[in-house]
């Protein structure tokens, strides 16, 4: 499950319940029913992890951070495979729009799909065919017959699986917890894609120079059987559809409810286009990470891998500080601060000649974005309504992932024509004038 944030494994020898865990912990959530019991002792450390005391929530968890793990292996190895098999900073740009635009075409269609089908059905076609692209690319490179344009055919159809399960996989995560714990559930899912960021380079960096390509690409295929035994030994009505309407119409006039819900709720309309802005101008910064290792410091994989990491670990650590924001706090506001705050470490990132600066800027950077990039996740999730939960969550995706291909496309650009460190620093100066902008204006965000 890639991207879902998404817009992904479970350990088959792990059982049900783990024995340290009080017995409440182990039926899955039912709305109306009271939280799961926190272990005795439990202290302020532990606060950031409590959405992983519900059984079926700690099983999609586990289920997608293994398949994430290999997400990235993939992304390290394509993006160099892409690089040395063109030396075109465009063409990588090209790749991640490829792999990303699917978003814009079809993901409202999954947010009506997740609104009106059983997600586990959705989410299990998803995983089966992305396995399916992964093996392929890989026996594509193990024999020799990879050309740039089999991995722009593959990345474009890994994103449009990716675009119809996206929409189910984050409308089913606060469903599987109480209201209270939303916030904290969407910031450990941020958690998990972000250390699997961390993880899954340093194991592509030893097994691209190892094996080769091949085998990071197959063992990112063998990850996905992770997610779909996840899905398996989740409860069904966990994954149940939202009860169907009496009368209900057509998939374009539901689409047309999703937009009319946004439209009418302000708050939303605001998140999304702060969403879109973050990714179309923030994004770039792992797209164009071989470019910087080639480019600035002269380096190869190795390099790249460890700005990833570096950009990962800081990811985490935004992701934990952001679990632990108690319910006093005006989240908007401060996200919008941090929104702010990545747009001055990208700046810095991008001017940085020296590599050990750099490794620090790219951890401060990734902490700020998504601690923001959470925060609107989590206000976004707590505004919706669970009937129009997957339509509203397809809006916001299509607007958070959709700036990451147009991004990509465009800085990508800018790279090849100018300079990396032009691309990444323009992009900055954008985002701190339109995010000190909403600061600065009486925007619906500060107040929420």
């Amino acid at each position: 499950m890639r991207a879902v944030a998404t817009e992904r494994v479970i350990d088959p020898s792990l059982p049900p319940r783990a024995t340290h865990e009080p017995a409440a912990t182990a039926e899955p959530f039912r709305p109306g029913e009271p939280a799961p019991r926190r272990p005795d002792g439990a202290s302020r450390l532990a606060r950031p992890f409590r959405a992983l005391a519900y059984r079926d929530y700690r099983l999609l968890w586990l289920g997608a951070f293994t398949s994430t793990t290999g997400t990235w292996m993939q992304t390290v190895a394509q993006s160099w495979l892409v690089f040395s098999l063109t030396g075109s900073a465009f063409l990588l740009g090209v790749d991640g729009f490829l792999a990303a635009a699917p978003m814009l075409f079809f993901s409202l269609f999954g947010g009506v799909l997740a609104d009106r089908i059983e997600k586990r059905r959705v989410m299990l076609v998803s995983q089966l065919l992305q396995m399916t692209f992964a093996f392929s690319l890989a026996g594509l490179v193990a024999l020799g017959r990879v050309e740039v344009w089999h991995v722009f055919v593959l990345s474009f159809l890994t994103g449009t699986a990716q675009a119809f399960s996206g929409p189910a996989y984050v409308s089913l995560l606060p469903t599987l917890v109480r209201k209270e714990d939303v916030p904290n559930a969407i910031a450990l899912n941020s958690m998990q894609f972000n250390l699997a960021r961390v993880i899954g380079p340093v194991i592509a960096g030893f097994a691209f120079v190892a094996l080769g390509a091949a085998a990071c690409f197959a063992l990112n295929g063998l990850s996905f059987v992770a997610v779909i035994v996840a899905l398996l030994m989740m409860s069904a009505g966990s994954l149940a559809a939202a009860p169907r309407k009496e009368g209900r119409t057509s998939v374009l006039e539901e689409m047309r409810d999703g937009f009319a819900f946004v439209a009418h709720h302000g708050s939303l309309s605001q998140l999304c286009l702060l969403g879109f802005v973050g990714t179309f101008l923030g994004g770039p910064i792992v797209t164009m990470l071989p470019v910087v290792a080639r480019d600035v410091f002269a380096q190869g994989p190795r390099t790249y891998s460890w700005l990833l990491a570096a950009y990962g670990i800081g990811s985490v650590a935004g992701a934990i500080v952001t679990a632990s924001v108690g319910d006093g706090v005006k989240k908007g506001r401060l996200a919008l601060g941090m929104q702010i705050a990545f747009a001055v470490f990208l700046f810095l990132f991008a001017l940085s000649p020296w590599l050990p600066a750099s490794l620090v800027l790219a951890f401060l950077a990734g902490a700020s974005v998504v601690g923001a990039i959470s925060m609107y996740s989590s206000l976004v999730q707590l505004t919706t309504t669970d009937a129009m939960r997957g339509r509203v969550m397809s809006i916001f995706m299509l607007a958070f992932r959709g700036g990451m291909p147009l991004g990509a496309l465009v800085s990508g650009y800018v790279a090849q024509t100018v300079s990396v460190q032009a691309a990444l620093a323009g992009n900055a100066i954008v985002l701190a004038v339109i995010a000190g902008g909403f600061m600065a204006a009486k925007s619906r965000i500060k107040e929420i």
